[in-house]
């Protein structure tokens, strides 16, 4: 009789008895996947250890924070410094300031921002933010983009232009949705038509500009220019969702990106979280003052949050944000994403295994399509099936890749050319198996 000396699976057993499903966040529980989720007990460099000791090559970052790698030397000498001043005092502190300075130095669509705890805090207050500031009540989201869990945002798309979305989640009641409408990515005509239908009374388009959960899948150029001016004719607001994104795919975000095709091209409010919280929970939005200062204490937006700008998390950010901000720090880590990408993509096509992929920054995506998807009905042709074989090859020869056919990766800092070819020839051997 062989004895399992795998010490995921009662770890997993022990998880299921007292939290719902074994996990804390659903993609963690491998479902979409099966098998059983590694726990992980430490991770150093570009590397996580789990519970059986077995070392992974990491590509999900924490699903981005960690873009300087695990363990960074100048962010954990922030972060014990700050822990021995205290960990919440529930007051201001100066280092808040300072975070705010330097997200507001890197942005230029920022003149304020107001710092919170969680991306779906982030999303949920720019939200409330953009209706209180315009006095209306519908919002435009997109299928296939993911702003965190707040109610009005967990909807997929209804029948018909005219109908407004239904929700994704128990829980929610319908008319908590009623003012969302959902439109196709990239789909300029929808988006004319929604305006001609509901202008006067959306207050705002909430867009992840690269969107990271169908996987990488960038709004084109066309169709963000067509954005900001139907924003910008009816008097909405343009929320860009930079939690993903933001520091991550540039040092100005992805509003910078497409502003080198777009001129003075600029969101109204930006929402931010991962990198700007080094791994700690932090998240942040922001906007012109005009906008902001409609935000209590000074206007009658409310919003508050008893951990909101933790002193350690705030210590966390600002030595992550002083750390990608060196000189080529993006050039590289760009240059280390693309090599990995471009080895995949030849991988693939010497094994003949249909794949397409995309980069930038630090994070990237792959389909198991011969092209890029360029919304969620396309992403949803390919193979689940041959994703999962690929997933759980790569996992038991030691690279880690988002357990989930609709979840992009990240690149760190941390990651050596080394682990980038490593990488490419254990793809190979799996895709050979496809």
């Amino acid at each position: 009789m062989t004895h399992n000396t795998d010490r995921n699976l009662p770890l997993f057993e022990r998880a299921k008895a007292v939290i719902p499903g074994g996990v804390n966040s659903p993609v963690r529980a491998f479902k979409a996947v099966g098998g059983t989720p590694r726990f992980i007990e430490r991770a150093q460099g570009a590397y996580m250890w789990d519970a059986n000791g077995q070392r992974f090559i990491d590509y999900i970052g924490s699903w981005g924070p960690m873009i300087l790698g695990h363990g960074h030397p100048a962010v954990l000498e922030a972060v014990q410094k700050a822990a021995l001043e205290g960990f919440s005092f529930g007051a201001p502190t100066e280092r808040e300031i300072e975070l705010a300075e330097a997200i507001i130095a890197l942005v230029p669509s920022l003149e304020m921002v107001r710092l919170v705890s969680s991306g779906t805090e982030a999303g949920m207050s720019a939200i409330r933010l953009a209706r209180g500031a315009t006095g209306r009540s519908k919002i435009i989201k997109f299928e296939g983009c993911y702003h965190g869990h707040a109610d009005a945002l967990l909807v997929k798309a209804g029948s018909g232009l005219a109908t407004f979305g239904s929700a994704t989640s128990a829980g929610v009641p319908p008319e908590v949705v009623q003012h969302t409408v959902v439109l196709e990515y990239n789909n300029i005509t929808q988006l004319e038509e929604a305006f001609a239908l509901h202008g006067a009374d959306l207050a705002c388009v909430m867009i992840e500009p690269i969107a990271g959960n169908m996987n990488f899948v960038r709004a084109s150029v066309p169709f963000m220019r067509r954005c900001r001016e139907l924003c910008s004719q009816y008097g909405a607001l343009l929320v860009f969702d930079e939690v993903m994104n933001g520091f991550r795919v540039a040092l100005g975000g992805a509003q910078s990106v497409y502003a080198r095709d777009i001129p003075g091209f600029e969101p109204d409010l930006t929402v931010m979280g991962k990198v700007i919280g080094g791994g700690m929970p932090l998240a942040a939005f922001g906007g012109k003052r005009a906008v902001m200062e409609q935000m209590a204490p000074l206007g009658a937006v409310y919003q508050a949050g008893t951990l909101s700008g933790n002193p350690v998390a705030t210590a966390c950010g600002l030595a992550t944000l002083r750390a990608i901000s060196q000189p080529g720090f993006f050039e590289s880590l760009s240059a280390s994403t693309r090599r990995l990408v471009d080895g995949l993509m030849a991988a693939a096509a010497a094994e003949g295994v249909p794949f397409s992929a995309d980069c930038e920054g630090g994070m990237f995506g792959f389909f198991l399509l011969p092209e890029l998807p360029s919304n969620y009905g396309q992403v949803m042709r390919s193979d689940g099936a041959r994703f999962n074989r690929l997933f759980h090859g790569l996992l038991d020869r030691g690279v880690y890749i988002a357990p989930a056919l609709y979840e992009a990766g990240f690149v760190s800092a941390a990651h050596t050319a080394q682990d980038i070819d490593d990488t490419i020839a254990v793809a190979r051997d799996v895709f050979k198996t496809l």
